[in-house]
């Protein structure tokens, strides 16, 4: 796949979690997907392949949320790299707002995302959420 396809492929995803629909990116991933959060807090570290990102991750992080939603608000690409900046609005199981701001930086891999590499607000991380492993 080209730049253009792979920029494609992400902004269909975020679309359509957009609307609401969670399996989007599970049905994107690769099955050697990684989810990484860079640097040295207390998330640091990578979540894969796609059966532990989703089971030791993701699934775990959304129980967390009465209600969450996500949208890019922009898209670029370069060859198999793809950027979002993104931002969240959701309330936690205890009753915290819960407004983030994001820059995912995606790899497409043979037309599925093999990696995704997520820079955000780590202090509002740390203080509203319970760490997925916990």
């Amino acid at each position: 796949m080209g730049t253009a396809e792979n920029k494609r492929l992400v902004q269909d995803v975020f679309d359509r979690v957009a609307r609401g629909d969670t399996a989007a990116l599970t049905e994107a991933m690769a099955d050697d997907f990684h989810w990484v959060f860079p640097g040295g807090w207390s998330w640091s570290g990578s979540w894969g392949p796609k059966e532990v990102a989703l089971g030791g991750l993701l699934r775990p992080l959304m129980a967390q949320f009465t209600d969450y939603r996500l949208a890019a608000d922009l898209v670029i690409a370069e060859e198999d790299r793809v950027v979002v900046q993104a931002r969240g609005h959701g309330t936690t199981t205890r009753g915290e707002r819960y407004h983030q701001t994001y820059c995912f930086v995606l790899r497409v891999t043979g037309g599925k995302i093999s990696e995704l590499v997520e820079h955000c607000d780590t202090a509002l991380v740390e203080r509203v959420l319970d760490h997925p492993a916990a």
